[in-house]
């Protein structure tokens, strides 16, 4: 998916190009953002209905921003949702409870699953866009939990070799998650 140029064209025609972005970026990514939003939300439907399209018009305000070609926009999307949700929940606890309501039930914690799920969309990513030999060291030490002797005996290469790529590798990694806005 690519979103249109802006420069030299007229207002109209930008907005045209506004218009066929935002509905490609909603085609590509409504229904895995619904899904990780509905979790955070305690499956409120109509919450989460919410949450998803204010999230999409702040993508349609940052659409010159965004680079669809650098990757996934879902940890964008899903880390804009989940303040989004974080700040719909600050909002309802600031305002003391009217007379005459029953007490609602307690919402669930956001932190029950969705940081891992998002904090494993990252990485995921993050990894693709490191080279083959980063990406299957990574895999063998660190995912498959390896120690250097065995990932240099299962990828044929010397001891030395696997503790430098492992270096490099973690560097690259840290580099294109602080590209993605993931700090520490």
């Amino acid at each position: 998916m690519a979103f249109p140029g802006f420069r030299g064209k007229t207002q109209r025609a930008r907005a045209d190009d506004d218009e066929r972005a935002i509905a490609a970026l909603y085609r590509e990514y409504h229904r895995p953002l619904f899904t990780l939003v509905m979790r955070a939300t305690g499956g409120d439907r109509q919450w989460a209905e919410d949450v998803v399209q204010e999230t999409m018009i702040r993508a349609w305000r940052s659409i010159d921003r965004l680079d669809p070609d650098g990757g996934s926009l879902l940890p964008w999307l899903a880390t804009v949702a989940r303040r989004i949700v974080i700040d719909d929940r600050r909002r309802r606890n600031a305002r003391p409870p009217e007379t005459g309501e029953a007490e609602l039930e307690a919402l669930p914690d956001l932190e029950d699953g969705l940081e891992d799920l998002l904090r494993t969309i990252l990485v995921t990513e993050a990894l693709k866009e490191l080279s083959p030999a980063h990406r299957e060291i990574l895999n063998e030490t660190i995912l498959r939990d390896r120690t250097v002797n065995q990932a240099a005996e299962t990828l044929g290469i010397p001891v030395g070799t696997v503790k430098s790529r492992v270096y490099y590798a973690v560097r690259a990694l840290r580099v294109v998650l602080e590209e993605k806005g993931v700090t520490t």
